[in-house]
Formats: C-alpha cells, structure tokens, sequence
C-alpha cells in the first residue's frame, strides 16, 4: 500500500469511504450479535419463569386447599376461603408490582455497539483533518 503522504486527495476520500463502509458493516454485525444475546438471555428466563410458575401454582392449589380445611376447623367454609383469598391476593399483587419493576429496568440497548459508535465518529473526525 504506498505511503499517505503520496496519496492524492481522491484516492484518501475513496479509502476513508471504504473504511467508513466497513465499519458500519462491522458495527451493524455487533449490534446483531449483542441484541441477540440479550434477547436469548431474556427468552430462557422467561421460559423459566413459566414453567416454574406453573410447577409453583400447582403446589399453591395444593397448600391453599390445606389450609381452608384447617380453618374451617375453626370458622365457617366461606369466611375460610375469603381469608386465604384475601392472604393470596396481597401476595399476588406485591409479586407482580415486583417482576414489573425488574422487567422495566432490563435495557435491550446494545451498549458495547454505542459506545464503538462513538469512537468510530472520534477516529472519522481525525481521518477528515
């Protein structure tokens, strides 16, 4: 490749246009490859939340029943069965307000690739002076 200093003003615009083209091409493939790590990331733990909600409510059924029987030892079926609904439902609430929350904060944004950008605007600003 001959030296810089003896390269005319068109071929160092045509070799900036080439590696400004490559570079964006290579920064398109890195925010492809990082969003889909996080997607995949974010797809596994939901399918695990499903199936272990599912396993969990299953036990809930279970343990709930119990305890209605056991208070309805001691109050009417009906009043039973609203105090374990009511008891639930507050639990039910308070999860959900939670997994929300920590659902808000997961970013999808490709961090690695925005922070590259900003680099490769640095480096196209020295390639023009």
């Amino acid at each position: 490749m001959p030296d810089k200093q003896d390269s005319s003003i068109g071929q160092l615009f045509a070799e900036l246009a080439n590696d400004t083209g490559l570079l964006i091409r290579q920064e398109i493939a890195l925010a492809k490859v990082e969003l889909t790590q996080k997607i995949t990331s974010i797809g596994i733990n939901v399918g695990f939340l499903v199936v272990g909600g599912a396993v969990a409510y299953a036990a809930l059924l279970a343990l709930l029943a119990a305890i209605i029987i056991l208070l309805a030892n001691y109050v009417a079926w009906w009043v039973a069965a609203l105090i374990v609904a009511v008891v639930v439902g507050i639990i039910a609430a308070v999860l959900v307000m939670r997994a929300l929350a920590a659902l808000k904060k997961t970013s999808v944004t490709p961090k690695q690739t925005v922070e590259t950008l900003k680099e490769d605007a640095q480096w196209a600003k020295q390639q023009v002076k």
